[in-house]
This record gives structure tokens, sequence and C-alpha cells, in this order.
């Protein structure tokens, strides 16, 4: 009951507007104030405070978001989006096919769904409206591909959730790589398939010569070196991945320079940036985990865990009810605070089952990013919204609707085929 209390607590300050993080933390400081008593509730706070600002793995964080701001400055995301319009914008679809395609991109860098959708939106938007596309076509394909930013390593969702689940980054970024990687080929096929039933959608633009197309693929190859380097390491075992982040950053300096981007104000910028999100970011993992221990004290893990094993169909109806759960909260809750509320709850269930934390961070993440997508927040959709003011609300749910169709057959197949999440980092990490 103290369990149910809390979560009811949470979610009541959450619709009042309070930030998660505070929200996190002051019904968790007050359930183990009620549970355990004043002082006892306290030091174990401070325990969990300390042991957090201390934790080596955290300083992965601000790594990979400075080297985003550095390569956000450097003109990556444009470079990203050029190149694929000019090897495929000529075909039908093919620039709403090369926002898809930048978004995979420019999210190996941003490792943000939010950051992806509104630069990519600036970017292709004009282009694709200048080029006769539909406005449902051309908004839908940059909401859907921007969440493409939270599941494409370094993920910000996947560094939060193996700090909060206590699991191996690395592992979690080596995990990615296929259900990213086939998220964005669902899209590019989603677009594909609507082309041929309305080609009108779609126009066919001029074909770019090979002059054009080799020397854009040439301006994004310092940046596909830069995140082959990062991921690979990570990947192979090369280096962990706070020092993955170090040669991240590191590099994306010297590739601002490269590129003669880098100055004071540039620079200033991308550590202001950096140290603004951090700040806010570390609140909200802090706020989470003192929730987190007040959850393992009320025993309501254990009590969901013993309800589903109860049910008839097993681990998969579990799993599916556990899918249903996750997407009409996400239909109320913005994605971090799905993730912050849930995995407390949801992760002792999963080991519980049997099933893999690893495969279960991908799957939260893959639930949280249609969250971004899906009615009545849809958060992408507003920020896709605030790009082109001109285009109503509803045409843009109406774009996105067959990449939420997308969505919810890939999240099937994830399901489904756990090895789609798993095959990589079992075979890499041996």
């Amino acid at each position: 009951m103290n369990g149910l209390l809390g979560v009811i607590a949470l979610l009541v300050l959450l619709t009042l507007g309070v930030p998660i993080g505070v929200s996190m933390g002051v019904v968790g400081m007050a359930g183990l104030m009620l549970l355990l008593g004043p002082e006892p509730a306290i030091i174990k706070s401070g325990v969990v405070l300390f042991e957090t600002i201390t934790r080596y793995e955290l300083g992965v964080l601000p790594l990979f978001l400075f080297m985003a701001h550095l390569c956000f400055a450097a003109g990556a995301s444009r470079d990203f989006f050029e190149a694929a319009a000019r090897m495929v914008g000529h075909r039908r679809g093919g620039l709403a096919i090369a926002s898809v395609a930048g978004c995979a991109g420019f999210g190996a860098i941003s490792g943000s769904s939010l950051a992806t959708a509104a630069t990519i939106g600036l970017i292709g938007l004009p282009e694709m409206r200048k080029r006769g596309y539909s406005d449902a076509l051309a908004t839908g394909s940059i909401a859907a591909g921007g969440t493409l930013g939270s599941i494409i390593p370094p993920s910000g969702a996947l560094i939060v959730f193996g700090i909060l689940a206590e699991q191996s980054i690395g592992k979690l970024f080596t995990a990615a790589i296929i259900p990213g990687l086939s998220q964005a080929l669902f899209y590019i096929v989603t677009i594909v398939l609507l082309c041929r039933w309305r080609p009108s959608i779609g126009p066919a633009t001029a074909r770019a010569p090979w002059s054009e197309r080799r020397a854009a693929l040439l301006r994004i190859l310092d940046l596909g070196a830069l995140i082959l380097v990062v991921l690979g390491g990570i990947a192979f075992g090369w280096f962990t991945p706070t020092e993955a982040a170090s040669v991240g950053a590191t590099g994306a300096l010297v590739l601002c320079a490269w590129r003669r981007k880098l100055n004071r104000d540039s620079l200033r910028e991308a550590l202001a940036q950096t140290l603004r999100t951090t700040g806010m970011i570390y609140v909200v993992i802090i706020g989470a985990l003192i929730f987190a221990v007040f959850m393992s004290y009320t025993g309501l893990a254990e009590q969901v865990a013993d309800f589903m094993e109860g049910l008839p169909g097993g681990t998969l109806m579990a799993i599916v009810i556990m899918t249903v759960l996750l997407l009409l909260l996400g239909s109320v809750l913005d994605g971090l605070a799905l993730m912050l509320l849930t995995t407390p709850i949801l992760l002792p269930i999963v080991t519980d089952l049997g099933l893999s934390p690893i495969w279960f961070g991908i799957y939260l993440v893959r639930t949280m990013e249609i969250g971004f997508v899906h009615p009545p927040i849809g958060i992408n959709l507003y920020v896709i919204q605030g790009i082109a003011k001109d285009v109503p609300l509803g045409r843009i749910f109406k774009g996105v609707v067959p990449f939420l169709a997308a969505d919810l057959l890939h999240l099937s197949l994830l399901i489904a085929l756990p090895a789609m999440a798993l095959a990589l980092p079992g075979w890499l990490h041996q």
C-alpha cells in the first residue's frame, strides 16, 4: 500500500508541474521518513547522493554532451542531412528518407530525441516543403526519425538507465546498435510504401551529380570516423564508455578546430550547455535513486511480480501487460519521467521472470520513444509544430500514424526476438 501511495503522490506532483527529479526525491525522502524515521532516511539519502556523484561511470554523461555540442557547432546536423539528400533525394520520398538518415547520423552524436528532431527539423522541413512534399509526410518523418536519438548510441537515455539499473553502459550501447539501425530501416520502408501508394506526397527531385554527392560524403568523413572510433571502441572493448566519451570529446574538439568553427563563443556555449544539462540530469538521477530505495522498502515490485507470475500465459503475458502499461503512461508522461518512474518497479519483475536487464533497457527505451510521438503528449510532435507553426497539429498527428504502426511492429519484433538486442553484446563481450 505504501508503494502504491508513493506512485500516486509522484504522479500528482508531476501533474502539478513539479520537475521530475524534485518530485521523485521529495516522494522518496518522505516515504523513507515514514517507513524508517527521519534520521535513517536522511542518512540513507545522503549515502545515495554521495555514491552517485562520486561514481566513475557518471563521467560519461557530460563528456558525451560536450562532444554533441561541439559537433553541432561544427555543422554536423546539416552535413549529415545534405549527404543523405544528395544520395537519395532524387527518389520519391527521398528527402524524407534523407531526414531519417540525418536523424540517425546526428542521433549518434547528440544522444537526445528532442535535440535530433529539432535540429534536423530546422534543416529538413523547409527543404521538403519547398519541393512539394505533403506536410503530413514531412513532419511525420522527422518527428519519428527524431526518436532515433534516444536509441542509437551514445544515448543519454541508456546512460541514465545503466546508472539506475547498475548495468554495463558499454553492453547497453552495443545492444542498441541493431535495434537502432533496424528501427531506421523500418521508417525508411514506411516512407517508400507511402510514396508508392500516393506518389504525390513525396515527389522526386533532380538527381544530384556525382561530384556533389562525393563532396557531401567527404564532408561527413571526419564525423563518421569519430563516431566509428567511439562506438567501435566500446563494442570491441578497446576502451570503457567513459574512456570512449573522453576520446569523443577530444576528437570533437579537434574536429571543430579543423573545420575552423572553434572560437571563444562556440566553446563557451558548448561548455555552458553541457554544464546546464548535466546538472539537470544529475538532479534527476539522484531523485530517481532515492525513490528507487523507497520502492525497494515498500515491496511493491515483489507484489506486482507475484501478481504477474500468477497470470495465465507466463512471461509473454507479463511482457504484454508491461507494454500496455508503458504505452499508456507514455501518452501522459514524458520519456524520462516514464523511465525513472517504472525502472525501480519493473526491473525487479523482469529479473524475477528470468529476462535480461540489458534487453529490458533497450525495450524500455523503445517504448519510451513511442511516447515521444504518441498523442496526447507526443513531445516530438510539439517540437515539430514549433518549427512549422503554420501546420495544424492534427495534420502532424496524422502524418506520424504510419510511423507509429512501424514502431509497434518493430517493438513486437524486439519482444519476439530478444536476440536483436542480446546477440551483438553476447558475441563481442563474451
